[in-house]
């Protein structure tokens, strides 16, 4: 166990409160004009998946637990789980839907992640900060409207729905954050 300041979690990494461990799903930090700043924390469980969230002053020490991180390649997803291979060993791993999160959308067969696992158990993963998906629902481009404040939403091939430029129209291959899904720029390919 490492001790690090509460500022510094980010989502995915695995702390431990009163013996048992957390993943951290969200950390936002609060920095007001006057008083101390804090940082939120919303953590799942590992050992039952129990949500939960803290709240500490951004200099409070936290306990991040050692994990092994190791990339490993989305093979497919069945009644099981989602089956990744280390892509060196090729040893096969099932993580857990409950696992998984919100990231499953944002899976591609092939798609390189970190696993992180903790005495060989899955606990977390994360997928790549950003992938390529392509917009099949908008509405139509529409000449003259250049503005950059205005957006339109659009549906991605994953199902996600995101905001994106006006000029961006349906067919279109474009890079979004896996953060928030949120539009980053269109696809160079």
């Amino acid at each position: 166990m490492v001790k690090v300041i509460a500022s510094s979690l980010r989502k995915g990494n695995v702390v431990e409160i009163d013996g048992k461990l957390y993943v951290v799903l969200l950390a936002d930090t609060f920095r007001p004009g006057k008083g101390t700043p804090t940082t939120s924390i919303d953590m799942r469980r590992i050992s039952d998946g129990v949500k939960v969230s803290e709240r500490w002053k951004t200099t409070d020490q936290v306990e991040k637990a050692t994990v092994d991180e190791r990339e490993h390649d989305f093979l497919y997803e069945d009644g099981e789980g989602f089956h990744f291979m280390e892509p060196t060993t090729y040893d096969q791993v099932v993580v857990t839907p409950d696992i998984m999160g919100a990231n499953k959308v944002y899976l591609q067969e092939g798609m390189r992640c970190w696993l992180k696992t903790y005495d060989g158990a899955p606990i977390a993963i994360e997928v790549p900060q950003k992938i390529t998906v392509e917009i099949i629902e908008t509405e139509p481009v529409v000449k003259g409207q250049t503005a950059s404040s205005s957006y339109k939403p659009a549906i991605l091939s994953n199902g996600v729905r995101t905001l994106v430029p006006p000029h961006i129209g349906v067919g279109t291959r474009i890079v979004v954050l896996t953060e928030d899904g949120s539009y980053s720029e269109r696809a160079k390919d």
